[in-house]
């Protein structure tokens, strides 16, 4: 007994000893680097895709922030995560948070082009529509990052009319992004809605034109039928008619073909009516 007290004792101590360098070297650690290694742990996580653990990881790092760049651009991470993740009310009352103590900084102003796709994944698309265009006029085509940007932009308000079967006004978005920033990531996207709606087009033809031929071939069957109803009336009527001259021509038939006696008969009844 005494034995397995002393090994469960040694057993605590080497724990101890073996936590407290790593607590110490945390304890000794700065803010500002404990923020670095919470920030590039949440990184590592998201480039994995593991965007709930990344969130975890931003947050630490925003709770620890100095500054208060560092504090908006830990939130911004945060919030990326939680729309990664499809956490679209969390991101939605961060976005909050940060408009309200970071108006002003570089984050926010792309909070309005997030806050457009979340709105977008709902199912808001014409609330989603208004976000994007107010996102593209407040930026512009200084350099490649700009204009990859408002080809997004672009690209989002077209996949917003599409969504509301708005074809025609969605392909003028999809081939402005085509024509005007052919360097975009949103390029090959944008080239396959066209694709898309070229198809749609075609489809509606065709379906329209099957439809007159339905309803040609209906209207058709429908003369066709109403034809035979009045060639059998009019067959019936004349037959009727027929019927109705041929009676007296079978009485007149039958006088004509009266038997009549022969005309000795005839001499003899004369010559007795004379007697």
């Amino acid at each position: 007994m005494y034995m397995r007290q002393k090994s469960l004792f040694f057993v605590l101590v080497c724990a101890v000893l073996l936590l407290f360098p790593a607590v110490f070297s945390q304890a000794q650690e700065s803010p500002q680097a404990q923020f670095i290694r919470r920030f590039q742990n949440g990184s590592q996580l998201y480039t994995l895709t593991r965007w709930q653990e990344a969130a975890m990881e931003f947050r630490r790092a925003q709770e620890i922030a100095v500054t208060l760049n560092e504090w908006s651009c830990a939130l911004y991470w945060v919030i990326l995560s939680e729309l990664a993740s499809s956490d679209y009310g969390s991101a939605l009352m961060d976005m909050e948070e940060l408009q309200k103590h970071a108006p002003y900084s570089v984050q926010s102003r792309d909070m309005v082009y997030h806050r457009a796709r979340v709105y977008y994944n709902q199912g808001y698309f014409e609330d989603a529509l208004f976000l994007f265009n107010r996102f593209n006029s407040s930026i512009g085509d200084n350099d490649r990052e700009s204009s990859d940007r408002r080809a997004a932009g672009f690209f989002w308000m077209g996949e917003c009319l599409y969504s509301m079967g708005q074809y025609e006004e969605a392909e003028k978005f999809y081939a402005w992004v085509v024509a005007r920033y052919p360097h975009s990531p949103k390029i090959q996207a944008a080239s396959y809605r066209i694709d898309l709606i070229m198809q749609k087009k075609i489809e509606a033809e065709l379906l329209a034109l099957l439809q007159w031929s339905h309803e040609e071939s209906l209207r058709t069957s429908e003369d066709y039928q109403r034809k035979i109803r009045t060639y059998e009336y009019t067959l019936n009527l004349y037959q009727k008619r027929i019927s109705e001259f041929t009676q007296p021509e079978n009485l007149l038939n039958q006088d004509e073909n009266f038997e009549m006696p022969p005309e000795d008969m005839l001499m003899e009844n004369d010559a007795g009516g004379g007697r």
